[in-house]
């Protein structure tokens, strides 16, 4: 069996090596002593991709490696949660044996849960016909006696769902559970453990902020819902439509009512603030009720714009969640020059890469 085995013995190591690389790139903002929250060593990640290779009557998962790319046949991924290996193999050996599901398939993506769910998308060269709805609909069934399963088929210019196109997540912070659903092709998390830390990380600051809280790249809630409970108000901002459809189901389905999220990118937001312009999307909000001394941000890896960044300097606290370390070092050599940096943290969100997670507090001076 062809398998991507993880040497789970370097593991400490290289987490060293990334708390020095961050204690160091930031030691001259004045950091304090940095928090690193690992990963379970294996089996971390909730969703992954493959590509499917056909050879005469075998059939299996690959994935190119970065530097040759050279294809390497993948039967077993250690990086990838239980159940998403488990459903490998599954997929595998019902796919080689019926020909009207197999043919022209390219890709195979899976999105999995702590809480059990999971969500197979099948890509193909085809069009998806009536006798491939019929084979699939049959595999579903069949499958659905064991697993909590559903399906979608992707071909050009189709999208057929079988079930639902979204998976519900359960999440553990601090003995609360929170549900959130997260839909095929949306941004979420991958390493849902280390995203119940980061969640810890971020409640254990708000617990002392009695306001209300602006969060700019809110994405389905995942932090706005689990900060709700400390703060008077949210007020949460995020471009993209699917998240924000999401995120209205996520805050009916943890019961949150002091959560309002719009549709708006950071830079719109921005303007509104500023009454600069005005946003319909804005019609029965009034910014002016909001008392947020406190804001979050969770910006993509290029970091916020400059308009934004002295926007977010404007509040007394600033929570700033940053997968790129060099977009955040830039951001703070604007933002320290009017809040402190009072904490500094790692969230090994991808364990044996050299990405990191970056999460920074700060307060005005």
């Amino acid at each position: 069996m062809a398998a991507i085995h993880i040497d789970t013995s370097v593991y400490e190591t290289q987490l060293a090596e990334k708390a020095e690389r961050i204690s160091n790139q930031f030691a001259r903002f004045g950091a304090p002593q940095l928090e690193v929250y690992d990963s379970p060593v294996s089996h971390y990640r909730q969703r992954a991709e493959f590509r499917v290779w056909h050879d005469g009557e075998d059939l299996f998962h690959i994935m190119f490696d970065q530097q040759t790319k050279e294809k390497i046949r993948v039967d077993q991924f250690d990086a990838a949660a239980p159940l998403i290996n488990e459903m490998m193999q599954v997929m595998v050996e019902k796919l080689k044996t019926q020909d009207i599901l197999r043919r022209k398939l390219f890709q195979i993506d899976y999105l999995s849960t702590l809480s059990g769910e999971i969500l197979v998308s099948l890509l193909y060269h085809k069009p998806l016909d009536d006798a491939w709805l019929s084979a699939m609909q049959q595999l579903r069934e069949e499958l659905q006696r064991k697993y909590k399963i559903d399906f979608i088929g992707r071909a050009r210019k189709q999208k057929v769902v079988f079930g639902n196109d979204y998976v519900t997540e359960q999440l553990n912070v601090n003995g609360k559970s929170y549900l959130y659903q997260q839909v095929e092709n949306s941004f979420t998390q991958p390493n849902a453990k280390v995203n119940e830390k980061m969640l810890a990380w971020a409640q254990s600051i708000s617990e002392t902020l009695n306001n209300d809280l602006l969060e700019l790249y809110c994405g389905n809630g995942n932090f706005s819902i689990a900060l709700a409970g400390h703060y008077n108000k949210v007020l949460a901002t995020e471009i993209s439509k699917s998240s924000v459809h999401s995120a209205q189901v996520n805050i009916a389905a943890n019961q949150v009512t002091n959560l309002d999220i719009i549709r708006m990118s950071s830079e719109e937001f921005t303007q509104a603030m500023k009454g600069e312009k005005q946003f319909s999307r804005l019609n029965g909000i009034d910014l002016q009720s909001y008392n947020c001394q406190t804001i979050l941000v969770d910006p993509p890896r290029a970091g916020m714009d400059e308009l934004t960044c002295r926007l977010v300097s404007e509040y007394d606290n600033i929570i700033y969640i940053s997968c790129n370390p060099d977009t955040l070092e830039r951001d703070l050599e604007l933002l320290s020059q009017t809040h402190t940096l009072s904490r500094i943290a790692i969230f090994d969100q991808f364990p044996y890469t050299h990405h990191v997670e970056s999460g920074v507090f700060l307060q005005r001076k």
